[in-house]
């Protein structure tokens, strides 16, 4: 239970900021704001965070509680290949229409630099638990190459998926995300189905 707890805690303050962070800028959120939006303590925010810096390499946390509310979803879907563009469209959704750009940049600019854990590479993240189960399921119903291991798929796919957002950065969101990515991703796919 402690754990869960946990989890609730620490969400509740990254989700707070990072609605802060779009709301009024990354710059212009204080913690103590932080502390009130989350409805949480001075002491849980420095239990989890050193300062508001620390909070940027928790994005993925972040998108992680999308992947959770989207699971029942994602059930519903019938093939793999639905699966994977429905959770790709959710997300990019949400981070055209809730993750300001520069948070998104910085996020990415933090994670090439670390020296320390890289979240986006986690692979006990929940999106990372997600797409296994998918693919291997896609593996089982023969709708997906088996002549590649899932763990491999799986990181073809994450790796896509860094490189539009990437891309999307550099070019300062110039275009939609979600549109360019339903344009792109089914090409991606192709490749990974079975023939």
């Amino acid at each position: 239970m402690a754990k869960k707890h946990t989890r609730n805690t620490k969400g509740r303050i990254v989700s707070a900021a990072w609605k802060l962070f779009y709301e009024q800028g990354y710059d212009d959120t204080t913690i103590e704001e932080i502390i009130e939006e989350s409805q949480t303590s001075k002491g849980s925010f420095y239990h989890y965070f050193e300062g508001k810096d620390a909070l940027l390499s928790s994005l993925s946390y972040l998108f992680d509680e999308k992947y959770e509310e989207l699971k029942e979803q994602v059930v519903e879907k019938e093939s793999a290949y639905q699966k994977l563009i429905f959770l790709n469209q959710e997300l990019f959704g949400m981070i055209e229409n809730q993750i300001a750009l520069d948070l998104l940049t910085r996020m990415y600019s933090t994670q090439l630099v670390t020296k320390g854990e890289k979240h986006v590479l986690d692979y006990n993240r929940v999106y990372y638990k997600l797409l296994r189960q998918i693919v291997m399921e896609g593996q089982a119903s023969g709708e997906l190459r088996d002549d590649i291991s899932i763990n491999e798929i799986v990181k073809l796919y994450a790796m896509s998926e860094r490189g539009l957002l990437y891309d999307w950065c550099l070019c300062n969101g110039d275009y939609s995300l979600k549109q360019y990515a339903k344009n792109v991703m089914p090409m991606f796919l192709e490749g990974i189905q079975k023939k």
